[in-house]
C-alpha cells in the first residue's frame, strides 16, 4: 500500500489586472472581455492553493514541511503579486495576459523548479468565490 498523500497549502494575496490580448484589436477585445478590458483596470483578492503530492516520510510523518512550502510560496509567489498591477508591475504578464488561467500557469512555473521531482504539484487559483482554475488538470 502507498502512503501517497495530498498536502494543500492556502495563501492569498490581491493584485489588479486589465484582460487584453494583443492578438485582438481593442475592439475585438472589449467584445471578448467586457469590463475586464476597461483601460483602468479592476482587481482580484486571490485565494490560492497549492497541493503538493507525495510520499509520507517514515522519520518526519510529512510529505512537505509546510513552513517550507508556505515561504517558498510567499517568496516566489506573493511577495511577486501581492498588490501589483499585473500587466504594469510584474515582468511575468508584460506579454501575457492575465487570465487566471495563465496566472495558474505562471505559479505553477514559479514553484515547480523548487520543489523535489518526486512531488506532484497542482495549483489551484480562486479569482473569485465563483471562478477558479486548476493547473495541471487531470
Amino acid at each position: 500500500m502507498s502512503n501517497r498523500i495530498a498536502v494543500f497549502r492556502k495563501e492569498h494575496f490581491n493584485a489588479a489586472h486589465r484582460l487584453h490580448s494583443l492578438l485582438l484589436s481593442d475592439e475585438e477585445n472589449a467584445v471578448t472581455f467586457g469590463k475586464c478590458n476597461y483601460s483602468n483596470y479592476h482587481g482580484h483578492n486571490y485565494e490560492l492553493i497549492v497541493q503538493v503530492r507525495g510520499e509520507v516520510d517514515p522519520i518526519t510523518g510529512y510529505v512537505i514541511d509546510m513552513k517550507v512550502l508556505s515561504e517558498l510560496i510567499k517568496r516566489e509567489v506573493v511577495e511577486r503579486f501581492d498588490h501589483k498591477n499585473l500587466n504594469l508591475d510584474t515582468e511575468e504578464f508584460k506579454t501575457l495576459n492575465p487570465t487566471a488561467e495563465n496566472i495558474a500557469i505562471v505559479i505553477h512555473g514559479l514553484l515547480r523548479p523548487h520543489l523535489d521531482k518526486r512531488y506532484d504539484l497542482k495549483i489551484t487559483l480562486y479569482e473569485t468565490e465563483r471562478n477558479y482554475v486548476e493547473y495541471p488538470c487531470e
